[in-house]
């Protein structure tokens, strides 16, 4: 049980299951079927659990270095090697339940798996940093459309909502880590332009996102008076994103009220979809 726990535990947990959340939202807004729903949900669970223990395992001698009690891997609650069998055996599961939903879903998943990796594995230390969250999320809502008995990518303006939501996450995400970062040799792109520019691109993504998918449900048909509601909150989790940082500085709240405008915004997709 305590490998159990460790495990789980670096797996980074919360975005994990808020991404899983958004892979339902977003199943329920394609119509699947039932089954195809149940196994789209599953693979991007077992897709985000390999890129959570992924990034730990190789965050290990960085996060030991700055004193990442709060990390298992570096309490040493479990082995590293253990955590990397996980880690590819999670990989392994989000492939073959991707293959059952068809060539198109499986081809987008595994590209979305090898980009969030490729952050892992280096990417978060360059300029191109923002990258693989711009691919990721951007893929991330043709995943769903892709295991409809009908396969088809999805809309354009859904795409750009989750490339910019993506870049929002990565933008918030890693402000609390920037002294850290800098002391491990990480310079991504936040860690160049600053906390300041940072804050203000991903609220300025946040709200562009919302937008597209404000305009992406009318031309759905969907009602405008359900709709407004929605890209009115959105915005101002992006306003507090603004307030917080400042009165607060970096932590961790500016990433969580970006992912819950991310959760906002799928359920607005489900309403528009039974709204049409």
């Amino acid at each position: 049980m305590r490998t159990a726990r460790a495990l789980w535990g670096a797996t980074h947990p919360g975005p994990s299951l808020v991404v899983t959340a958004l892979a339902l939202a977003l199943g329920l807004a394609a119509g699947l079927e039932p089954w195809r729903l149940l196994v789209l949900v599953l693979a991007v669970f077992a897709g985000q659990v390999s890129v959570g223990l992924s990034n730990d395992a190789i965050d290990l001698f960085r996060d030991a270095t700055v004193g990442r009690s709060d990390k298992p891997l570096v309490r040493g609650d479990t082995r590293l090697r253990t955590a990397w069998v996980a880690a590819f055996v999670s990989l392994a599961v989000a492939v073959t339940l991707s293959a059952v939903l068809g060539g198109g879903m499986l081809l987008a998943h595994v590209v979305a798996l090898v980009s969030a990796w490729s952050y892992n594995a280096g990417l978060k230390a360059t300029p191109a940093s923002l990258v693989p969250f711009l691919v990721s999320f951007g893929i991330f809502p043709s995943l769903a459309t892709l295991s409809a008995s009908d396969p088809q990518p999805a809309a354009v303006w859904a795409t750009l909502a989750g490339a910019v939501l993506g870049a929002a996450v990565h933008l918030t995400n890693v402000l609390p880590d920037l002294d850290d970062d800098r002391r491990t040799g990480v310079r991504g792109l936040p860690h160049r332009i600053g906390a300041a520019a940072s804050v203000l691109l991903a609220v300025a993504a946040t709200v562009v996102a919302a937008v597209a998918v404000l305009f992406g449900s009318l031309a759905d048909g969907a009602p405008v008076a359900a709709m407004i509601p929605f890209a009115l909150v959105v915005t101002l989790l992006a306003a507090a994103v603004v307030i917080r940082m400042r009165r607060r500085g970096a932590d961790r709240a500016g990433f969580r009220l970006v992912m819950t405008a991310a959760l906002v915004l799928a359920i607005q997709l489900v309403a528009a979809s039974a709204l049409s």
